[in-house]
């Protein structure tokens, strides 16, 4: 199991807006500038109703309220309100989300967080598990490396997964209506967490123009791509048509958090991952940092007070939040991250405040004070990536103090030195709306493919009764963390019980995740530095630990079909 961070460094320093608050007076900053959303945190035993009034004195607009973290999204003008709100008692502390209202200067542009380089959860039941039947293969699975690395092939002859297995697909939407999505969406438990941001306060575009009227997708819709390439790994469904998941029998629920150019905010955040607790959600899937901040730091000298004070919001907001769905029986797992970092040991951040536009500056990263979250939050299973060979890729993070387990995330750049090298076959082949192929200029309006989507690689797959899905090759530690979401889900599948609510401890879940995976030893020499694949010094990476656990690969690859035959040995209490 990967070494705990320890999360009280978020108290450690004094706290903005802690001291007990001064008398109303002059004192109060004047309000000024933009109309701008705040996420403003309770303190610990405080009401939501206390930070409402709270809110509202400081001359802030409340606009929705989370209980079981204690998080109010309030409006109110860009200046002042912050040092207002944090003045008072109930107030932990607040954090500037984003401007609203400003009209674009540039046509839209969407950033995939998962893409290092895009080259080329019920119902009642019965006491007793309910009878797994195998299922097969799809047609497209041949070119599934990672379902094959991860033994899926294998697993679903035994356990393909339970229905009532519900998995949370916490990203930028899922596509309800791919053919290979559909069988398995649970639409009417699906949520979306976010409003299009169409540009930040500086006119720079963001998600771009609304595409529905209200500015809110539907809960089956992604503008994006990533949450449905996600979604497929996971659990697309074995109905002899396209592609399978690790998982092809369990339930898909999407719980939108992402917008559509990618970016995943306080607010929506959190607000998935406690509704998957409230929901009975059984496994979520986290491929994300929470933004603007890629690690959250309590008092880096580098920032100013403000910013400070909105990490620590962000730290113990998403803290109260995983412990929350953790307690709820929610298995969380998170993409380890592409900074080809060692999380243990972070690089110099310059990508940080990446909202709004030109907010960055150039930090040096506390590993003591520092986190990057949810990966670094608690009750979370870390995902490192690997290629086709095994080979950690060149982007993925690592290290001993964060990792679980590692799994299939692709890496274009593997198998240097043979005609394999820099293939889009070495990179991870999931779902892709139609929509978004359209927008990217990949897939024609008559639902052709262009000669954009010929390069790409992108696939067409058409069913006897006329249905078409599309599919993408992606890599990134977000197509791991679903591969090993997959394969948690099968767990809870295999030995999960309840005679009302089925389910599993997410700790027994780990549990049998780490032990029955695929020990990898580190390669040797283990400094591997990625020269010869074109990347810089910065890439090269030291591999530190045994075969049994170390900072590449943890406690080794996940494998579906040992979890669902030999992983009752790890189960205890």
């Amino acid at each position: 199991m990967k070494k705990p961070r320890s999360l009280v460094v978020a108290l450690a320093v004094p706290l903005f807006g802690a001291i007990v608050a001064a008398p109303v007076a002059s004192a109060q900053p004047a309000l000024s500038g933009a109309a701008t959303e705040f996420s403003v945190l309770a303190r610990d035993g405080q009401s939501v109703a206390s930070v409402e009034r709270a809110v509202r004195a400081a001359g802030g607009t409340v606009v929705a309220s989370n209980a079981a973290v204690g998080l109010v999204t309030a409006t109110a003008p860009a200046n002042g309100f912050t040092e207002r709100v944090s003045a008072d008692r109930s107030v932990f502390g607040a954090a500037k989300a984003k401007a609203i209202g400003t009209a674009p200067k540039q046509g839209k542009v969407k950033d995939k967080p998962g893409v290092v380089e895009k080259e080329g959860r019920g119902a009642a039941s019965a006491k007793k598990p309910l009878q797994a039947n195998a299922v097969g293969m799809d047609p497209l699975d041949d070119q599934l490396w990672g379902l094959k690395s991860v033994r899926s092939d294998l697993s679903r002859t035994k356990q393909p997964g339970d229905k009532r297995v519900k998995v949370g697909v916490i990203d930028t939407g899922v596509d309800g209506s791919h053919p290979d999505i559909a069988p398995n969406f649970d639409r009417a438990a699906s949520r979306n967490f976010t409003k299009d941001i169409v540009a930040d306060v500086n006119g720079v575009v963001v998600d771009g123009p609304c595409e529905f009227r209200s500015c809110v997708d539907p809960a089956d819709h992604d503008d994006n791509g990533h949450g449905t390439h996600v979604a497929g790994t996971i659990g697309a469904a074995a109905n002899g048509f396209g592609v399978s998941g690790v998982a092809p029998n369990v339930t898909l629920v999407n719980l939108r958090a992402g917008q559509d150019s990618g970016s995943f905010f306080l607010q929506p955040t959190v607000d998935a991952i406690t509704y998957a607790g409230d929901a009975g959600v059984d496994v979520v899937n986290m491929s994300f940092f929470t933004d603007p901040w890629l690690y959250n730091c309590t008092a880096n000298p580098a920032d100013s007070a403000e910013q400070q004070a909105e990490q620590r919001t962000i730290i113990e907001a998403t803290t109260r939040a995983l412990n929350y769905a953790h307690r709820k029986g929610v298995t969380q797992v998170v993409s380890l991250g592409n900074q080809h970092s060692d999380l243990g040991a972070p690089q110099p951040d310059a990508s940080s405040p990446n909202y709004p536009s030109n907010s960055t500056h150039p930090r040096q990263i506390d590993n003591a004070s520092c986190l990057s979250l949810p990966v670094e939050g608690p009750h979370t299973i870390g995902v490192s990536s690997f290629g086709p060979s095994q080979a950690k890729a060149d982007y993925s993070n690592y290290g001993v103090e964060q990792i679980s387990v590692s799994a299939p995330g692709g890496y274009f750049r593997d198998y240097f030195g043979t005609p394999w090298h820099r293939t889009n076959e070495n990179m991870i082949l999931s779902t892709y709306p139609r929509n978004v192929g359209v927008a990217e200029g990949m897939i024609d309006a008559d639902g052709n493919l262009t000669p954009d989507g010929v390069s790409a690689g992108i696939q067409k797959a058409t069913a006897a009764d006329g249905r078409v899905g599309y599919y993408q090759w992606l890599q990134g530690t977000s197509m791991a963390s679903p591969h090993a979401s997959g394969v948690a889900a099968l767990i809870v599948s295999q030995y999960g019980k309840g005679s009302r609510d089925f389910g599993m401890n997410p700790d027994a879940v780990q549990r049998v995740l780490e032990g029955t995976a695929s020990d990898i030893a580190c390669p040797v020499p283990r400094t591997v530095d990625y020269l010869k694949e074109g990347r810089d010094a910065s890439f090269t990476a030291t591999c530190t630990g045994d075969a049994s656990f170390n900072g590449f690969y943890g406690h080794g690859g996940v494998d579906a079909w040992s979890a669902v035959t030999r992983g009752s040995q790890y189960l205890r209490g």
